[in-house]
């Protein structure tokens, strides 16, 4: 997805020890909530279906932080 290409600004770029919640810009805590406030509050079906895409990208990525 494009949200990861705020993994290039990153250095290294991968880096398997890193959790990207938090660390990203595009996987920031505000930029979380913004998706989220899109998803709740805009009605385009289009929007919303990617805000519930970029929330499911979060839970994925936030599940590489637990382990």
């Amino acid at each position: 997805m494009a949200v990861d290409a705020d993994h290039l600004l990153a250095t290294p770029i991968f880096d398997p020890n890193r959790c990207s919640i938090g660390f990203h810009y595009l996987h920031s805590y505000p930029a979380i909530a913004g998706y989220l406030l899109l998803l709740l509050f805009v009605k385009n079906m289009t929007v919303r279906m990617i805000m519930v895409g970029l929330l499911f990208h979060m839970l994925t990525d936030f599940q590489d932080c637990l382990w």
